[in-house]
């Protein structure tokens, strides 16, 4: 791949975006994250945790801004398509993804951001949906899984930058931290979520997806068939042995 790099060391992983000098998206770069999140096993067969950033002085400054010059009507649709399940293929990567943002994420950046299940972010970050700018729509939606209505709003139509500092209340991030110190802090947080058997983790992140939009009842009755499917596992049962034995659980599923 041009554009995606990546390295195991155990069962975390890091992926890296590096298209200089910003990592800005286009077409090639996104149809690298989804050939890549949608195979994510293949290419990281011993993770149980990614955690997704980008090289150089940026997570990622949204689209490629000479796409849209050459856009219309008729090219639209399969251009747009291909961004929409980039980003898909991570939110649906049966690995927990988290990401690690510094420098901006904005556009398409925030929406590779906030497609992840975590977002840890380093001091001055800043975050923004630039759309209505440069005369284009889109990311408000995946605005709204960091931050409430209003500030979506807010965001969309001034189309400013806001550092992660104001975001941060919101819920939506997990921690600011250091620039020195983001890589490792997020890895810090994927180890302690890979620390858990790997089939758990997996259909957790199948739950997770699936309830987010669900009222209550149905929600809890969708978790609920998972937990039968996971009764199936050994690893179901060396968890709660181990628990009672007060010991370190060793887990065999994948």
């Amino acid at each position: 791949m041009a554009f995606i790099e990546w390295q195991e060391d155990g069962p975390i992983a890091t992926v890296w975006m590096n298209r200089p000098p910003v990592n800005a998206t286009d077409q090639q770069l996104y149809s690298e994250i989804r050939e890549f999140f949608s195979h994510v096993a293949d290419y990281l067969p011993q993770a149980r945790v990614v955690v997704l950033a980008g090289r150089g002085k940026h997570f990622c400054a949204g689209n490629d801004l000479a796409e849209f010059q050459t856009m219309d009507p008729d090219n639209a649709p399969e251009r747009l398509k291909l961004a929409r399940e980039a980003f898909w293929a991570i939110y649906d990567s049966p690995l927990p993804v988290i990401a690690a943002v510094h420098g901006v994420a904005v556009g398409s950046g925030l929406a590779i951001a906030a497609s992840c299940d975590l977002v840890v972010a380093a001091e001055g970050a800043q975050f923004a949906t630039p759309e209505v700018n440069v005369g284009v729509l889109g990311g408000a939606k995946h605005l709204s899984r960091l931050v409430p209505q209003g500030m979506v709003r807010l965001m969309h139509y001034t189309g400013d930058l806001y550092p992660v500092e104001k975001l941060l209340p919101y819920g939506g991030i997990v921690d600011i931290v250091p620039k020195e110190q983001l890589l490792g802090s997020a890895q810090a947080l994927a180890r302690s979520i890979a620390r858990h058997s790997p089939v758990t983790l997996k259909l957790a992140k199948r739950s997770l997806n699936g309830i987010e939009y669900m009222d209550l009842k149905p929600g809890y009755e969708f978790e609920q068939g998972l937990t039968r499917e996971l009764s199936g596992y050994e690893d179901s049962k060396e968890a709660v042995t181990a628990f009672l034995e007060r010991r370190a659980p060793v887990y065999t599923g994948s």
